[in-house]
Formats: structure tokens, sequence, C-alpha cells
């Protein structure tokens, strides 16, 4: 009976295999995720062309390379090269051993003949071989090294793979067993060198291993799954967001949603340590002194008695009143905390929709701003220009009869401007000018609600409330008149799957220049990113988002809650800088009321990243019954008389009564959207929605439109029924 031999891969044959294949299954596919495009909007946008650098420029530009190093994938790729490497090494490994590995005993090889070669031809083959090798005849080369050893050695092999492979007991054995000498011991090769378990190394590998995959591979796994699982989807802890639960008000206001960031438990890592109350006393009487906090902050702050707390939020006081702290490593916690404080903003907004009040929700939006910006709550929006002290700002709202906000201060006169900011040199003044320039502001030119593919809005449909806009910077001349075509909205058409996804436009648009060239419509959506926002305190990237959502004014409460966007249809800046003025189209679906009215909405606009760019505007979404819809489509026409009907209405017809006409009903057309389609005219900027003196009970009319424009019909107009009813 044979015994089996277990030997530790003294050769090397199988661990290279082994190690290439683990180190493989890491390797390859966290290649893929390195080489995979970032989808973050911080690394794909552009920026606003600036040379202002503020006072600790160095500290904040700090800031933003330390989190950009974290946000990056540096230790991925540095994993990744030294996986490929470790895997480039074990390959030459192989490719090593398996030079010096001795080849199985193989008698048709040794012999040089077909494995399908007969036994006679094996004879006659072995013949032919004995008169070139047999020891009697053959000669050592000199050539190739070669003694009569060898050639002895040789003939004994060819001899013995003679006998394999003719012998009937030999050939068996090798045929059954792979050895003409019959069954040999199992060896098996186990993937380690054996200079790992030899008598004084065993301990040490085994250790090795157990730490491996008993600590350090099980506290890897928890803690990357502990800490996907103790983050909620806004970036946050769950404890910080169960502490923002607990701050919401319904009246709050936005130094109120300021005091509730500072319970974020994100501020205990930033403040840990030593730098818990290093200096606090410091920072809360700069604080407490500065005219940015309102009576009710104050007391606020006084009231917590949280050491990290009180530390957080006196330092994002000070951040958004621009305090100089006067001591460096107070000021890099100044503007370390703000990029947190925006997150657990993020976070309070997500904590405000369920309760779908307005009032937080804009408080909310209106806190991220000034995070954003470095702005105190009530401040003026001139200081988000570059150069603007709070100092200057105050003189320009003290010679300005009206509320002071970037769109009235850019539109006046350029010597009226450079007056005001007189205080400021011809450089500092040109970097203000220019960072205004270029602040993407969107001004609304038309919001309407449609249902795509039907001429009515009905109960419970799919509706999509359209917002036109274009961007217009403050304080730019000579705006073009907007293009009707541009206000337009068509529909696709039926098994168009990238205009019904928003891959290309639904309807090729020619456009006809001044210099009478034509060019096509190129919108696509979410194909243009604006720059990110000019933000020279804040310690990190961020780009802009714009949320659309419609309240109820006289509740105060949401009624279609906020859709956010991030990027835009067109380009809205040339190369060189200024605006295209391309119109902009956003389209935010929702489901319409189950009831039959007209619904009087707020829409509001908000920009996260800038002050006083809000934008709202009254809107009225008009929901139709389906009965109402159905006689709109089903375009009742009379028929054009023959000649008998005609005669008889002039004649009175035969028996002498009053003329009569016959009427045909129109067989009901096919939707499509090669039609012009009129949208539902519900409101456009600055103005009131249309349909306010809609009677829902009229039934009695059944035509398309009316003059009075008061029709919240999103319908088709056919030309022709149009001049049989004229």
């Amino acid at each position: 009976m044979s015994s089996s031999e277990y030997n530790y891969d003294d050769q090397g044959q199988f661990f290279p295999f082994f190690m290439l294949t683990m180190v493989g299954l890491v390797t390859v596919p966290l290649t893929f995720n390195v080489l995979k495009a970032s989808t973050d909007l911080e690394q794909t946008a552009a920026r606003i062309q600036s040379d202002f650098r503020p006072k600790n420029d160095d500290l904040i530009e700090a800031q933003r390379r330390r989190r950009k190093r974290r946000d990056r994938k540096t230790k991925r790729i540095i994993a990744v090269v030294l996986g490929y490497a470790f895997m480039t090494y074990m390959i030459y490994l192989i490719v090593v051993t398996q030079r010096t590995i001795p080849k199985m005993w193989d008698p048709y090889d040794i012999l040089g003949v077909s494995r399908s070669a007969t036994e006679s031809e094996i004879n006659r083959f072995y013949k032919r071989l004995s008169v070139k090798y047999h020891p009697d005849k053959a000669r050592p080369d000199p050539a190739k090294n070669e003694t009569l050893e060898t050639v002895n050695d040789r003939w004994v092999e060819m001899t013995k793979a003679y006998k394999a492979l003719t012998d009937e007991e030999i050939r068996n054995n090798y045929l059954l067993y792979g050895n003409p000498d019959g069954k040999q011991s199992t060896s098996i090769g186990i993937a380690l060198p054996k200079w790992m378990v030899e008598e004084g190394n065993r301990w040490f590998v085994v250790a090795f291993y157990g730490v491996l995959l008993g600590i350090i591979l099980p506290y890897t796994l928890g803690k990357w799954w502990y800490g996907t699982q103790a983050v909620t989807k806004d970036k946050v802890l769950h404890a910080s967001a169960g502490n923002l639960f607990r701050e919401w008000k319904e009246d709050i206001s936005e130094g109120g949603v300021i005091a509730a960031l500072s319970v974020g438990d994100e501020f205990k890592e930033i403040l840990k340590g030593p730098r818990s109350d290093a200096g606090a006393a410091k920072v809360e009487s700069k604080v407490l002194s500065s005219a940015a906090l309102t009576e009710s902050d104050k007391a606020r702050l006084k009231a917590i008695e949280d050491p990290v707390r009180r530390k957080a939020l006196a330092l994002l006081w000070a951040y958004l009143a621009r305090i100089d702290l006067e001591d460096q490593e107070l000021e890099k916690e100044k503007y370390e905390i703000a990029p947190t404080a925006l997150l657990l903003n993020n976070s309070f907004t997500s904590i405000t929709l369920p309760f779908g009040v307005v009032k937080p929700l804009l408080a909310s939006y209106h806190t991220s701003q000034n995070i954003i910006q470095a702005v105190a709550p009530g401040w003026s929006p001139l200081l988000q220009l570059p150069n603007i002290t709070p100092e200057i700002a105050a003189k320009v709202s003290e010679s300005s009869h009206t509320p002071t906000t970037l769109q009235n201060f850019m539109a006046l006169p350029l010597q009226v401007r450079r007056k005001v900011l007189s205080p400021l040199s011809d450089v500092h003044y040109q970097q203000a000018m220019r960072v205004a320039s270029q602040i993407p502001h969107l001004q609304i030119a038309k919001a309407f609600f449609k249902v795509v593919g039907e001429r009515v809005v009905t109960p419970s449909s799919l509706v999509q409330l359209v917002v036109k806009a274009r961007v217009i910077p403050p304080g730019t001349k000579d705006v073009p008149a907007i293009d009707p075509l541009d206000l337009e909205d068509i529909d696709p058409d039926e098994g168009d799957l990238d205009a019904l996804h928003g891959r290309k436009s639904a309807k090729s648009k020619r456009r006809k220049l001044p210099d009478g060239r034509f060019v096509e419509d190129d919108s696509q959506e979410g194909s243009v990113q604006p720059p990110l926002a000019h933000a020279p305190y804040f310690a990190a990237d961020h780009a802009p988002r714009w949320h659309v959502f419609l309240s109820e004014a006289r509740t105060g409460r949401i009624a279609v809650p906020p859709f956010a966007f991030t990027a835009f249809d067109r380009p809205i800046f040339h190369a060189d800088g200024t605006p295209t003025f391309n119109m902009l189209t956003f389209k935010c679906p929702f489901q319409a009321p189950p009831q039959v009215h007209a619904f009087p909405f707020t829409m509001h606009l908000v920009c996260d990243s800038y002050i006083g760019l809000d934008s709202k505007i009254d809107v009225v979404l008009d929901v139709k019954d389906a009965s109402e819809a159905n006689v709109v489509e089903s375009d009742d026409e009379i028929s054009e008389p023959d000649e008998g009907q005609l005669h008889a209405m002039k004649t009175g017809g035969l028996t002498g009564g009053p003329p009569t006409t016959t009427t045909t009903r129109r067989k009901k057309k096919p939707r499509t959207s090669s039609i012009p389609q009129k949208d539902v005219p519900v409101a456009s900027a600055g103005s009131k929605g249309l349909g306010d003196d809609h009677d829902d009970d009229d039934d009695d009319s059944d035509t398309e439109g009316s003059d009075d424009g008061t029709s919240d019909t999103d319908t088709d107009t056919d030309t022709e029924t149009e001049d049989e009813d004229s």
C-alpha cells in the first residue's frame, strides 16, 4: 500500500500561483474603482476667475488641500501600484520555477513517436534509434559536452521507454499510474515555501496568520461596515441627525439654525482633547461684542453648557462675522468647522422636509448661503464680492434709500457705483466687479404646468412644472430680448427614448442668426455644469445647487418638495466669460391633486450658494375633469354640406320647414408631438398666475381656448378648425 507524502513546496512551484490569485482578487476590483470617472460635482466643475486672496488665505488653502487629500484616491492608488508590483514579481517567479522544474517522465517524448503509433511502428522506430544511439555505435559529441556516461544514460532511458510501450505489464503501469514501476507514493504540494514551516519559524507564521485573519481582517471589515452604517445619506452621524431633529422648530430663524448646528458630534472630533476649550473664552468674548449677533443669538450662546458645543458655536459665529481671532490655532479651527457646519445644515434641510413648513426650509437654505459666503444673517449681500468689508457695505446701505441687493447695486450707473466704492483702489474695485459679472443669477422668464401628451391637467396625472430661465449676472447690460421659440416646450415623439430621457432635445428647432445663418438647438439636460461657487473664505470647494419647490402662500406649507438642479441643458457662459443668455429649462415632475380645482401656489427658486438671488412667483395649477379633457380633444366640427343639403338650406327644405344643418363628429386625432403644443398659461416672471377667475362649474363651453387668456388647457389648436369656426 502506497503512502502519502506532504511537502511544503520547497521549490516554490505552487506558492506564486496562490499569491498571484489572492492579490489579484483585491487588486483588479480596486483598479476599476480607481480608474472609474469621478462623479463628484466639486471635482468636475470649473471655477470663477478671480485673483482675490483673503486674509489668512494660506490657512484656508491648507484646509482645502487637506480635504482634497482625504477625498482623493491616494491610498487606493498606492495599493493598486503595490498590488501590481507584487503580481509582477509572482509572475516572474512562476516563469523561473517553470524552467527548473523537471519534466514528467514520458516515453513517447523520449522516443519521439506519436501517441497514436502502433506497436509495430514503435518497433521500427526503436530499431532506427538503436543504429544511431546504441553505445556501441554512438560517439560522444564534444560540441555538446557529451561523455560516454551521457551516451549510456540516454540509451538506458530509450530502452526503458521502449519497454514501457511494448511490454504489457510495464505499459499498464505507465497508463494507470504514470510510472513504469507501478504505483508510487502520493506527493501533495502545499502552497507555502518550506522556510515558513521550519521548526524555528512555524510559530511565528501561525501567529502572523492568526493576527491577520483573527484580528486585522475582522477589525477592518467591521470598521468599514459600521462606518457606513453610522452616517446618514447626508454624511453626518446618526447621533448628530437625532440632535438636529430635536432642535427643529416651526418658527426657527437663521440664527436658530446656526445655533442648532452646534449639536453635531462631528465637532467633538475637530475640537477633541486640549482643543475642546483652549481659547474658548477669547472667541466667545469677541463674538458677544460683535454686531453680527442679535440678542436672541447671544442668549442661545450663553445658555449652552457643553464646552465643545459652546466653542463650536462661537467659532461658527466668528467665521460668519469674519472676526480676526488673533491666534493661529483658533483661526485654523474657525475655518475648519465651516464645511462641517454646511454638512450638518444639509442634514437639517432633510429633516425639515417631512414637516412641510416653508419657514424652516428657507431658513436652512439661507444658512447654507451664509456659511458658504461667510456672511452673518442679515448682513449686506455685497459682502459676497471681493474686498467689500462690513464697513464699506454699511456705508453703501446708508447711502441707498432702498434695500441694497447685489442686483440693485450692480444696476447703478458705473460712475455712481465707483463713487460709492471709493474706499477701494482701482485694482480691488476691478476684482469685485469681475466676480460680480460671473455670478450665475437665474432670472425666471416663464413657469407653467403641463402633462406630456395631454392638453389639460387632469386629477392625479403626472404633471410637470416647467421653468424657463436665463443666467443674467448682476449688472449685465444689453440683455437681448427673449425669443418666443425658447419659451416653448415640445413633447418628444413617441418612441424617442433619447428625448424622453433628456439625452437630446425633443425637437430640432432651427434658429436664424442676425447674419442669416441657421443653427440647430443643441440643448441636452444636465450637460453643462456651472462654475464652483465663489467662496474665498469657505475651506472647501462647493458646486452650487438650485432648489425649486411649490408652497401654499396662505398656509405657509410646502405643496411640492424641492427639486435640486446642479447642471443646465445649455452653456451659460462663453469662453471669454460673457453670458450666453441661453434659455434654460428645468422640469419638476409630480402628481397632480385628485380634486378638480384651480390651485394657487408660490414657486420658489433658491440657490444654496449666493445671498439675495432668490426668486419666487405666483403660479396656478388648474386641474380639470377628465370628461372636460375628452370634450376638448374630440374636436366637434361642422362638416361642409353637399350640394343637396346646400339647396335644401336655401329653399327651406322640400317640406317648406326651417333649414336643417347636418353635423358630423370628426374622428379624434391621435396625439402626436409633431403638432405645436400650447402650454398651460399659468404664470410668467413677475406676474400673477392666470386662471384665478376660472369657473370650475362652467360646462357650457367646449372650445379649445378663450380670448381672455384664462384657459388653462395644455392643448393643440387645429388651424383648420379655427378657420371653420371663424
